[in-house]
């Protein structure tokens, strides 16, 4: 596993009112639900980044206002069509 060691400043933990690891762990979410959201991760590879179960990946997404679809009307349309 590779270690990413980011420097912030030292006021925004306390306003976040987050230790270290929890705004590590705040951090590794927000970051996988926005790369699903861009549709740069698969929903399976965002829950391994945010070090989540796959379930609760798409609660955190349910939190986030998130659809947990990445298929848009048209694209859901046709992957329909193609079931019929």
């Amino acid at each position: 596993m590779t270690t990413v060691t980011i420097q912030v400043p030292d006021s925004v933990l306390p306003v976040l009112h987050l230790d270290p690891a929890g705004f590590v762990q705040e951090m590794r979410i927000l970051a996988a639900i926005k790369w699903y959201e861009l549709r740069r991760v698969s929903q399976e590879k965002a829950a391994e980044i945010a070090g989540l179960s796959r379930a609760d990946f798409i609660t955190a997404l349910s939190q986030a206002q998130v659809s947990p679809f990445q298929l848009n009307e048209a694209e859901l349309r046709e992957e329909l069509h193609g079931l019929c």
